[in-house]
């Protein structure tokens, strides 16, 4: 009998293991876009296997298995007596057995399988900095990271860039189409060129946790194991570049909110705002890391940047015992210098809100009209939302009413949307 959670099997381990699945086939392969193709196949071949014949009991190699098998074969149409394939097949232990091997639904969990535990760190970071790679442009760069490294679908990633799916799709297929044009090696850059492609790493890594703690879609508010996959990476990070404080700010910011998550959602996973989160359940070792690693930062006497910016933000909520306790002032300062370093929409608005905290809801609503003015976040419940909250503090309950009920229409994610529903409701 068919077993239907073989599909739940499915989805969850290519959730948490894709980008170490196409990391092992990339390295073996050496094919960047060859490694994604036949995981995908594998993948394929996983959602009619498992679901009839079983969950196997090692998921990870059995879809790397396969996927071998999938580039063996692709090697083999290429060129059946290629030295390139020949030695693949060697080093795998193939042999002349491989032109006759198992079909794919016969693959034991016992076959040896290209799986190299003391180099899946490297062949993640060594995914990202191809993602990352000068030949793109930074949409594709973000793009193409989030599929292959964070796992996204480009419904996901589409939704978080507010762009149609056809756009994301179509980075991604040229982003692969030119990597293999350009005839980039799978391998981890030498120092030089990892300088130059930090930033865009350090970007698109950011990118993935933010999707992690505020998922832009579905039921679920927070996506752990994107959230935590980015901490990792950027732990892999300040090992690598340890002399660029940035790394260690962007540690430091990653550490410093995750330390939140344990009180941001209830027991029946909604969505608990700053004011009402029982601080109690904050993750002290990982505010201690992050401290830490923000000190590293101001040690470095360099200044802090975009991301120290934000880390020290953090913090200021980290160390207060609660919100009005919270400094307010410093925090407003931090986001006007994040404005002038890294100036954008989000960053005047998250502004708005600690002003709204220092100085009142009027002098926050001022700004936030400036940015509504400029049509500035189109398409996202952020905007509306806070200037709803804005307005119910000032009294106008019927514009208040009316943002919110945009902010509603806007929010994909059904965790954030009952929170703005209740508040609506709270209007009366």
């Amino acid at each position: 009998m068919a077993d239907p959670t073989g599909r739940d099997a499915v989805a969850a381990v290519w959730r948490i293991e894709s980008a170490r699945i196409v990391g092992a086939l990339a390295r073996y392969t050496g094919d960047f876009a060859l490694a994604e193709d036949v995981a995908q196949e594998a993948l394929a071949e996983a959602l009619v296997n498992w679901p009839r014949d079983g969950v196997p009991g090692s998921p990870v190699g059995w879809l790397l298995s396969v996927g071998r098998r999938r580039a063996i074969d692709t090697f083999r149409r290429r060129s059946a007596l290629d030295e390139r394939y020949a030695a693949f097949a060697h080093d795998l232990g193939e042999g002349g057995a491989a032109s006759g091997g198992a079909p794919a639904d016969q693959i034991s969990d016992a076959e040896d399988v290209p799986w190299d535990p003391d180099r899946i760190d490297d062949d993640v970071l060594a995914l990202t900095f191809i993602a990352c790679h000068p030949v793109l442009s930074r949409e594709a760069r973000v793009a193409l990271t989030l599929r292959v490294v964070g796992g996204l679908t480009s419904d996901e990633i589409a939704r978080a860039f507010l762009v149609p799916t056809a756009t994301v799709q179509a980075r991604i297929t040229r982003a692969k189409k030119t990597l293999g044009a350009a005839h980039v090696p799978f391998e981890l850059p030498p120092a030089y060129e990892r300088r130059e492609r930090l930033g865009s790493v350090l970007s698109v890594v950011y990118l993935i946790f933010t999707e992690g703690s505020s998922a832009s879609s579905g039921e679920d508010l927070i996506r752990l194991d994107l959230a935590s996959e980015a901490q990792r990476l950027a732990r892999l990070l300040t090992r690598l570049v340890p002399d660029d404080p940035e790394t260690y700010g962007l540690l430091a910011l990653l550490e410093l909110t995750a330390a939140r998550f344990p009180a941001r959602t209830g027991a029946d996973g909604e969505l608990v705002l700053l004011e009402h989160q029982d601080r109690r359940r904050w993750d002290r070792a990982a505010i201690r890391r992050g401290r830490a690693a923000l000190a590293r930062v101001e040690r470095a006497g360099r200044g802090l940047g975009a991301y120290g910016l934000q880390a020290a933000i953090a913090e200021c909520h980290a160390v207060a015992p609660s919100v009005d306790a919270t400094n307010w002032e410093r925090i407003v300062l931090l986001y006007e210098a994040l404005g002038r370093l890294a100036p954008s929409p989000v960053v005047d608005l998250n502004r708005a809100v600690a002003v709204s905290m220092a100085e009142g809801p009027a002098a926050a609503l001022a700004i936030v009209d400036e940015l509504a003015a400029a049509d500035a976040l189109p398409g996202s419940q952020l905007l509306p939302g806070v200037r709803g909250e804005l307005l119910a503090r000032l009294g106008r309950v019927d514009a208040a009413r009316t943002e919110l009920e945009r902010a509603i229409r806007l929010c994909s994610n059904e965790r954030e949307r009952a929170v703005l529903e209740r508040k609506r409701g709270e209007l009366g």
